[in-house]
């Protein structure tokens, strides 16, 4: 991850909040429940937003961007957009939850929490370029699962793509 901020979205307890912010990143959680973060509460560069992000209300980051945008095992596709939205010019998505087929193996079950093959890829075509892309089993313990990792091309990264082209 680049230096800068990083956005832990429904971060749960904190499992990717608490690695970044170890690793000298300035760390902001989005969760509805952030009990599981009370140890955390007035920690220098920890900021915890409570927000039902399921409730149809805005989006509770409006327009800010993060060097690094991290979700894993929430989906919810209306912040879809808003989540690459967040992604800063030269930052990163680390994306990951679960796929159809899932509903075999456990919860989810409900094919509104399941992404279709390739549906990640078709969020961020055109707006990130995709590093690494799956979809498939994971074996301990089983689980189909959907990942991505995608980064945000910077105004340097064009200019030095551009001279590499010519």
């Amino acid at each position: 991850m680049p230096p800068g901020p990083v956005l832990d979205v429904a971060c749960g307890g904190g499992r990717h909040l608490r690695h970044f912010h170890a690793l000298g990143h300035a760390v902001t959680g989005v969760d509805r429940d952030l009990s599981g973060l009370a140890d955390l509460a007035g920690t220098t560069g920890v900021e915890l937003i409570r927000a039902e992000l399921e409730a149809g209300g805005p989006w509770p980051l409006d327009d800010r961007q993060f060097a690094g945008v991290v979700v894993t095992n929430y989906l919810w596709r209306p912040l879809l957009p808003a989540i690459v939205g967040a992604v800063a010019p030269g930052g990163w998505l680390v994306y990951e939850t679960f796929g159809l087929g899932q509903e075999r193996y456990g919860k989810p079950r409900n094919p509104d929490f399941l992404l279709a093959p390739g549906e990640l890829l078709e969020v961020v075509r055109g707006r990130l370029a995709v590093i690494a892309y799956e979809h498939g089993m994971r074996r301990d313990p089983p689980a189909v699962v959907q990942r991505i990792a995608a980064h945000r091309a910077c105004a340097q990264d064009v200019i030095e793509s551009a001279h590499f082209m010519l």
